[in-house]
C-alpha cells in the first residue's frame, strides 16, 4: 500500500518510509512548488529530525531555499507559513498515529493544503520515478525561525476571558506539550492541570488519538477530581482536540462545532459555516434557525478549507476534531478552538454540561469502522436495500428518511475511509429505538458484526 494517501504522506519507518524517500519527497516537492523558501518543521517522534533533515536536503537540492523551523506542531507550521510569506512548506510528522509511524503534511502558500486532488500524486510520481532527478546548477540556502513567540501572539487574539477559567488538558506526550504550555504562560486567567505533558515520541501512556474514548479515561478522571470547567484532549500533533465536560462525559465534536457557530453567528449574522457530511443535524438545524447558511462538505481538511475559503466562512468543524478558522489562513487549529469555548465558558452562567445537553437532542451511533473487502459492493448493497430513501453521494452513501422537522426521522452514511482500510459508518435519528434498530438493519444488511 502507497504511503502517499489522500490528504498526506504516512508510513512506518524505516521500512516504509526512511532517509532516502524523505530526500526525495523533499525534492520533489521543491520541483513542485518550483519557488521558496519552504518552511519545514518536525514532531517529537524519535526519527523526525532523521527525516526532517533528509528532506531539508532534498528541497536544498533542489535549488529552493529553506526555513528550518525545528521543532514544531503542525498548526505552529501552517502558521509560520502564512506568517513569514513562504512560498510552501512542510511538517514532517504521522499525526496521531502509533509511534512506528513518520510522515508529512504538506501545504503551498498560506497554508493552502496540497492533497491528492492538488498535487501530492503529481509529488509522489516524481518521489518514487525510477531514475534519480537531474542535478540543479544552484543549490538552495537554509535559515532557521523561532517562530513560537509570534505563533503564541497570534492564537491568543482569540483568548477573550470574561473570568478565571480552569480546565484540564492531556498532551498525549504530543506537540501540545510544545505549544500549549507557552499559550498558558501568555493567559495566566486559565488555572491548568495537564497530563502527560512530556514530549515522548514512544506515547508511553496511550494512544495520541483522542478521538477513542478508552484514550479519555484519565482526563476524565482528572477534570471530576481537580473540579475543572472542562477537559480537552490533544492528538500526537496537535491539530485536533476533543472535548470532556466537568462531569467528564466526551462531547462530540459536531456538537462542538454547533455550541462555536453559535457565538460565531452572533458576531457575524448570515456568515457561512462549514461541516463534514458526518455532523449530526443538530449542527445545521441550529445555524439555520440563528439566520446563518450551513454548507455541507465532504471529509477531509483540504476540501473544507478550499469550500471555507468559497465562501468566506469564519468558522468549520469535522467530526473527527479538526476545526478551521478564516482568519487562521482557514487551517485547523487545536488551540483556537479551546480558547475559543473557554470564552464562551467564562461568560455563562451555567455549567459547560448545561450548554451542551440542549444540543444533544438527537441519538447517534458515532462513527463505526469495520473491514469490509469489497468497499464498492458494500455500498451498493446499502442503496439497493434503501432504495426508496433520499440518496446523496457527496462522500460515499448518504441515506436518509425525512426531515429535521418531522418526527422519526434518520440517516446514514457509509463511506470508505481515505486514510486507513476501513469503511465507516455514521447513523443518526431522533428516536432511539429507531437508531438501534436501523443501525442493527445496516449491519445485517452489510454482513458485518463491528466494533464500535
Amino acid at each position: 500500500m502507497s504511503v502517499f494517501k489522500a490528504y498526506d504522506i504516512r508510513g512506518t519507518y524505516p521500512d516504509q518510509i526512511d532517509a532516502h524517500l524523505a530526500y526525495r519527497i523533499g525534492r520533489a516537492f521543491a520541483d513542485f512548488v518550483g519557488n521558496g523558501p519552504l518552511a519545514i518543521g518536525h514532531d517529537m517522534r524519535t526519527m523526525a529530525p532523521e527525516i526532517h533533515q533528509a528532506c531539508m536536503q532534498g528541497v536544498l537540492d533542489g535549488g529552493l531555499d529553506v526555513i528550518d523551523l525545528g521543532l514544531c506542531s503542525t498548526p505552529q507550521v501552517y502558521f509560520s507559513i502564512g506568517h513569514l510569506g513562504a512560498a510552501g512548506g512542510l511538517n514532517v510528522t504521522a499525526s496521531h498515529n502509533p509511534s512506528q509511524y513518520i510522515g508529512f503534511k504538506l501545504c503551498g502558500a498560506k497554508a493552502v493544503p496540497i492533497s491528492g486532488d492538488t498535487g501530492l500524486k503529481k509529488i509522489e510520481e516524481m518521489a518514487t520515478a525510477a531514475s534519480d532527478p537531474a542535478p540543479t546548477v544552484e543549490k538552495g540556502s537554509m535559515t532557521s525561525a523561532n517562530t513560537m513567540k509570534d505563533y503564541v501572539a497570534h492564537v491568543s487574539k482569540w483568548s477573550d476571558l470574561g473570568r478565571p477559567v480552569k480546565i484540564a488538558s492531556d498532551a498525549a506526550n504530543g506537540m501540545a506539550a510544545h505549544t500549549f504550555p507557552e499559550i498558558l504562560r501568555a493567559n495566566p486567567e486559565i488555572q491548568h492541570e495537564g497530563l502527560f505533558y512530556e514530549l515522548d515520541g514512544s506515547f508511553p501512556n496511550h494512544e495520541a488519538n483522542p478521538l477513542k474514548i478508552s484514550t479519555l479515561a484519565d482526563l476524565r478522571k482528572l477534570v471530576v477530581e481537580s473540579g475543572a470547567e472542562l477537559g480537552a484532549a490533544f492528538d500526537g500533533d496537535s491539530d485536533r482536540c476533543c472535548f470532556v465536560d466537568e462531569t467528564g462525559r466526551p462531547i462530540g465534536n459536531d456538537i462542538m462545532t454547533t455550541l462555536v457557530a453559535k457565538e460565531i453567528l452572533k458576531h457575524e449574522p448570515g456568515a457561512a459555516i462549514v461541516y463534514d457530511l458526518r455532523s449530526s443535524w443538530i449542527l445545521p438545524k441550529t445555524i439555520l434557525e440563528l439566520g446563518g447558511r450551513p454548507v455541507k462538505e465532504r471529509v477531509g481538511h483540504s476540501f473544507l478549507k478550499a469550500r471555507m475559503k468559497e465562501n468566506d466562512a469564519p468558522f468549520g468543524g469535522e467530526l473527527s476534531g479538526h476545526y478551521y478558522f478564516r482568519d487562521n489562513w482557514y487551517a485547523d487549529n487545536a488551540e483556537i478552538i479551546l480558547l475559543s469555548v473557554l470564552n464562551l465558558i467564562s461568560r455563562s452562567d451555567r455549567p459547560f454540561s448545561a450548554m451542551l445537553d440542549e444540543l444533544m437532542c438527537f441519538h447517534s451511533t458515532g462513527e463505526v469502522n469495520f473491514e469490509v473487502e469489497d468497499k464498492e459492493a458494500a455500498l451498493r448493497k446499502l442503496k439497493e436495500a434503501f432504495a426508496d430513501g433520499k440518496q446523496d453521494e457527496l462522500d460515499g452513501i448518504t441515506i436518509s428518511y425525512g426531515t429535521v422537522t418531522d418526527k422519526d426521522w434518520w440517516w446514514v452514511n457509509l463511506r470508505a475511509s481515505n486514510t486507513e482500510p476501513l469503511l465507516r459508518m455514521n447513523l443518526e435519528s431522533d428516536n432511539l429505538d429507531i437508531m438501534n434498530q436501523r443501525k442493527e438493519q445496516v449491519f445485517e444488511i452489510l454482513g458485518v458484526h463491528p466494533e464500535a
